[in-house]
């Protein structure tokens, strides 16, 4: 998601204004604070975060913020 806004309000450059990616249900890693272009592929690749040992799926009720 593409987020314009929190609680009706454009969001703060603080929390990555004016605009913030959001994967829902992920660690916050996943989101991104600040984006500047979208890139679509056709197979998964390890971004920046996974090429330093974060998991891939960051599902947070399995805990999976590692490798």
């Amino acid at each position: 998601m593409i987020v314009l806004k929190h609680d009706g309000q454009p969001l703060e450059p603080d929390h990555g204004g004016p605009v913030r990616l959001l994967i829902p249900k992920l660690y916050a890693y996943k989101s991104a604070k600040w984006f500047d272009g979208l890139e679509f592929m056709e197979r998964d690749r390890p971004g920046f975060w996974e090429q330093r040992g974060y998991s891939n799926e960051a599902n947070p009720w399995k805990e999976e913020r590692y490798w």
